[in-house]
């Protein structure tokens, strides 16, 4: 007993010998994680608790935003008055939807933005 009491007080005196830098750690209270906004425009605050996710890896954002993207695409020209639309190969599309063209201009598919036009033939 009197010899754990002895290792006990032996490496207390040693503790106080060192630095005080070698036992401080880095404080994480003024830590605040980057959180870039998304195309919703999506912003948390600096305590919510969702950001416990990014604290070691930032929070991963595409920069190509769908809706971007598609207004980079040009308008089919079609000759029906009525065209469909289903988005694409199969299970990659969307339900069908008809679209009218009587209108002059562009109609927008509602699903995926894709646009047409009637074009002026004669």
């Amino acid at each position: 007993m009197a010899h754990s009491l002895r290792n006990t007080l032996k490496l207390t005196r040693n503790l106080r010998q060192l630095p005080a830098r070698g036992l401080s750690g880095s404080s994480t209270s003024d830590w605040v994680p980057k959180d870039p906004e998304t195309h919703t425009g999506q912003h948390w605050e600096k305590d919510d608790y969702r950001l416990a996710r990014f604290i070691n890896t930032p929070k991963q954002i595409n920069k190509n935003f769908a809706i971007d993207l598609i207004k980079e695409v040009p308008p089919k020209a079609v000759n029906e008055r009525l065209v469909w639309c289903d988005g694409g190969d199969g299970a990659l599309g969307h339900p069908k939807v008809y679209i009218n063209l009587d209108k002059p201009g562009n109609h927008a598919c509602g699903y995926c933005g894709l646009r047409y036009y009637k074009s002026e033939h004669h």
